[in-house]
């Protein structure tokens, strides 16, 4: 479990970083939504690199998935787009700082109702009050 926490450190880590690179080829570039569609091809390629690695053959599954699971690709495209967009006007760190709102308040739901086929976790009021704390925190780093 351990490693998944690093990862996912990892990861969070990355989300700026993305955020401040894109935003930059974006405005290098003139445009936000070339910026982003640069983002997709070189993800896309990354992506299919470690699926012929690791598994191509997952990709036969793909026909009798339900349809809305792919509804994940527009979210990540939106992000990306408005990301690109919005943070050279708005900031890096506020644009980021609602995006963790967002997935703070998105999260404690996915987990509360179990959906998508997620393990549920109840929102207790302890629970609650660490993502307040949470939110408060990032709130906190965005008004110095």
């Amino acid at each position: 479990m351990a490693h998944h926490a690093a990862i996912m450190l990892l990861a969070g880590i990355g989300i700026p970083l993305l955020a401040a690179l894109n935003a930059a080829l974006g405005v290098r570039i003139g445009s936000p939504a070339a910026a982003a569609a640069v983002l997709f091809v070189v993800a896309f390629g990354a992506a299919a690199m470690v699926t012929l690695i690791t598994g191509p053959t997952a990709l036969q599954k793909l026909p009798g998935t339900p349809r809305h699971l792919f509804l994940a690709g527009l979210l990540v495209a939106f992000y990306v787009l408005s990301i690109t967009y919005i943070a050279p006007q708005f900031g890096v760190g506020n644009a980021v700082f609602f995006v963790l709102i967002g997935q703070l308040i998105s999260a404690a739901l996915i987990d509360q109702f179990g959906l998508f086929g997620a393990r549920p976790s109840p929102l207790t009021l302890t629970r609650a009050t660490g993502i307040a704390v949470m939110a408060l925190g990032v709130w906190i780093t965005q008004r110095a």
